[in-house]
């Protein structure tokens, strides 16, 4: 399991004292995100902080103009490299609503730099009704949006929509569409020709997502939904057997441990390849969609996060 140092937990908990302070908030879980959380970092990764907050004046919330949804800061610091990323509590509830992954992942994360309030009932909740159909497209969406964005050779529209290129003419490009393929012709002032740069870092995100999607869907078929491990090890060692085939499993295995040597940046190619990194769109509601988590009962988990928030505080509500 990866941990993190006593400098960067004393360096979170500073610039999320900062947080609190410039946006009238208060953080009630704050925990580490992308490859600290699920055991992929190495010497040159940064540190991903997700949170959630309360409007520390309640009344934020019945004002016409409504307090702002997410946080985001990278403070700039030169002994700690870190990006945050906040929800207001309301949006993080309707993120579990909806099995968001990252939503489920942030109170699955094994690091936690701030819990004042105690999330072990609301994950245990979530991880018992999250919707498979949902959680399985977000993981697809990880997949083949890095494929397609960082390892196909691709033209990119002026609106940053990407299109996989499958055929190069003189005067021509044939695409790869959501509907199909295309013509888009050589001249189209529209449309560029990028290069990508296919590093272990890119790859290993293609890979683990559509693994994670792929195995959720697989199980599934076999009669229950085994929710794939956070972290990314154990899943490739107690899980991915029952699915996947061993050379697969080691070609993820072998980007896992590249990327924990500090190899990350390292262009490698296409290490996932087209057809794995593109799960199936198509997934039968009959087996794998169910209601997700009840809105009444987020309610319930939001109104002890807000009561956590306001312990020794002496602020009244209104």
């Amino acid at each position: 399991m990866t941990t993190v140092s006593a400098t960067v937990f004393d360096a979170v908990d500073e610039e999320i004292t900062v947080l609190e302070s410039d946006h009238g908030v208060d953080v009630v879980l704050a925990a580490a995100r992308g490859s600290h959380a699920w055991g992929a970092s190495g010497p040159e990764s940064d540190h991903d902080v997700g949170f959630v907050y309360v409007q520390s004046d309640l009344r934020g919330y019945a004002h016409v103009r409504e307090p702002p949804t997410t946080i985001t800061a990278e403070p700039e610091r030169s002994d700690v490299d870190l990006e945050f990323q906040g929800w207001d509590v309301r949006t993080f509830a309707r993120l579990l609503a909806d099995s968001n992954d990252g939503a489920i992942d942030l109170l699955r994360s094994p690091i936690r730099y701030r819990s004042a309030y105690d999330a072990t009932d609301l994950l245990a909740y979530v991880e018992r009704t999250y919707n498979p159909m949902d959680l399985y497209h977000a993981w697809r969406g990880v997949a083949t949006n890095n494929y397609r964005k960082y390892v196909s050779h691709h033209l990119v529209r002026t609106d940053d929509e990407t299109f996989p290129i499958l055929e190069t003419t003189d005067d021509a490009y044939l695409v790869e569409t959501d509907e199909g393929t295309a013509t888009i012709p050589a001249d189209d002032e529209r449309y560029a020709e990028t290069q990508t740069r296919a590093t272990v870092k890119r790859n290993l995100t293609i890979c683990r997502g559509s693994m994670y999607a792929r195995y959720l869907r697989a199980t599934g078929e076999r009669g229950e939904h085994d929710l794939p491990a956070l972290e990314f090890e154990r899943f490739l060692t107690e899980q991915a057997p029952a699915v996947f085939e061993p050379e697969r499993i080691e070609r993820a295995r072998t980007l896992l441990e590249r990327k924990r040597r500090g190899e990350g940046s390292e262009t490698v190619g296409d290490a996932v390849g087209p057809e794995f990194a593109r799960p199936p769109v198509e997934i039968d509601p009959e087996i794998h969609a169910r209601g997700g988590p009840d809105a009444e009962r987020l309610d319930a988990f939001v109104d002890k996060m807000i009561a956590a928030a306001r312990v020794g505080d002496d602020r009244s509500i209104l």
